[in-house]
């Protein structure tokens, strides 16, 4: 079989953003855009090389870049030009002379999902050239140089283009070879070269909405949001078992709910666990006197620390005016100043062994909601959080994340919620499950949503 290269271009400058440093360098949920990208190609299995083409001013910043993140599949750096398509002849000629399938993608679309990029490589299978695009939702018009409407074409049969775009090598080089003979030759996307200049069907694979590139200024907005609201799952955790073994582990709010069941889980793993809670041993995370003592406490006991997890927070569903002010800030404090004291008093021992960090968010973080004022806005900085400190200490070798669980039977949803069916909610042990192959993982900066699995 035909051997799968990725080639992510990535030598744009990125003007119209508006900023000092290229697009890719963008950082969002914890890493730049052009990490995020390269992830998704380094975890399928199905690609088996990765080529990054960069400005060639950033030549040892990828690599620094690669190195950072002990990516195996890159294995070529190679210079850009001047236009876009000086970034895809870099490619093919990289490979020239090889059987492969060359698989070109934006730098700047690090949302891409594993689905396109799987259906993009099973179309290879019968089609030599590969496009993405999805449907165009608004009405598209064409204007002569008076910006006068001369026709409207049938939207029904428009799409908007999009990355990957797929080729058997050999095709895109036939397909270039000929387009640099025409003294008319001008393009900015691949598969119009192959269009244009070859009789190669381009066969379209359906994109998503969510695959959007980064641009413009204000895409960085929907950017950060769509990262925050992705499905994500932490990947290669089959053998989660064998990880935790003579680890160490803080849990604060490991009395009951998901923490108890994260701290059993943590055990069974062969993970020396230390869980604190108000009810277990008095330790309140909203005081941070009470978590440093914790933190201290379990690392002179253990020597080091790997794990630090907070499930702790409250719940107190009613509307803010009739709410006791005291209640208030017990919310305030628990919820988001407990966050803060957690983080702070984890850093020095995480730094110490590289570990990870994890709070939790709820699916009401995403909006405000009557009678969840303070919940739901203090589990949105929870998350913003989680984000800006996993950018802040990724130097440090800290991954921090942020697990969103959708409605789940806890002993905290029942005092607000009275008896609801468990066919309803999710059981606090997939969370925990969760919880636990996060930990596992190397993400960073991620809202990782855990849903019921239906059937």
């Amino acid at each position: 079989m035909k051997r799968n290269i990725a080639v992510i271009l990535a030598g744009g400058v990125g003007s119209r953003l508006g900023m000092s440093t290229p697009k890719q360098f963008f950082k969002v949920a914890g890493k730049m855009v052009v990490e995020h990208t390269v992830d998704v190609f380094e975890r399928n299995q199905h690609i088996d090389e990765i080529a990054i083409v960069a400005n060639p001013m950033l030549i040892s910043d990828f690599e620094n870049i690669v190195l950072r993140n002990k990516w195996h599949k890159v294995k070529k750096i190679l210079k850009g030009g001047k236009e876009r398509y000086d970034s895809s002849l870099s490619a093919i000629q990289a490979y020239a002379n090889q059987d492969v399938n060359l698989i070109f993608h934006d730098a700047v679309r690090p949302l891409v999902s594993q689905r396109i990029v799987n259906d993009v490589i099973d179309a290879l299978s019968s089609h030599r050239a590969i496009d993405v695009a999805i449907p165009s939702a608004d009405t598209i018009i064409e204007v002569d140089g008076n910006n006068c409407i001369t026709s409207i074409p049938d939207r029904s049969r428009l799409r908007r283009g999009q990355t990957p775009q797929a080729f058997d090598r050999q095709v895109i080089a036939d397909a270039y070879e000929r387009a640099l003979k025409d003294p008319e030759f001008k393009t900015t996307d691949d598969c119009g070269v192959v269009r244009k200049y070859t009789d190669e069907p381009v066969f379209v694979v359906r994109g998503e909405e969510s695959n959007m590139k980064l641009t413009y200024r204000e895409d960085t907005y929907m950017l950060d949001k769509l990262f925050q609201l992705k499905n994500t799952k932490p990947e290669n955790t089959e053998h989660v078992s064998d990880v935790f073994r003579d680890k160490v582990a803080v849990v604060f709010g490991g009395s009951y709910g998901i923490g108890k069941y994260v701290v059993d889980m943590l055990r069974e793993s062969g993970a020396t666990v230390f869980s604190y809670s108000r009810s277990e041993n008095k330790v309140d995370v909203a005081q941070r006197d009470s978590v440093a003592k914790a933190m201290t406490d379990a690392h002179e006991a253990a020597g080091h620390i790997d794990y630090v997890v907070c499930t702790a927070g409250v719940l107190n569903k009613e509307p803010l005016a009739t709410m006791d002010y005291e209640t208030i800030q017990n919310a305030i404090q628990t919820n988001y100043l407990g966050t803060v004291n957690v983080a702070l008093e984890a850093y020095p021992y995480l730094k110490q062994t590289e570990g990870k960090l994890i709070f939790f968010t709820s699916s009401s973080y995403t909006r405000g909601r009557a009678f969840y004022s303070i919940y739901s806005s203090t589990k949105a900085a929870i998350v913003n959080f989680v984000q800006a400190v996993a950018q802040e200490w990724d130097g440090d070798g800290i991954k921090i994340n942020c697990i969103n669980p959708e409605r789940t039977k806890t002993p905290m949803r029942q005092q607000n919620f009275g008896i609801e069916p468990d066919d309803s909610l999710l059981m606090p042990e997939r969370v925990a499950e969760a919880t636990l192959q996060t930990l596992a993982s190397d993400c960073t900066g991620q809202v990782i949503d855990v849903r019921r699995q239906k059937d």
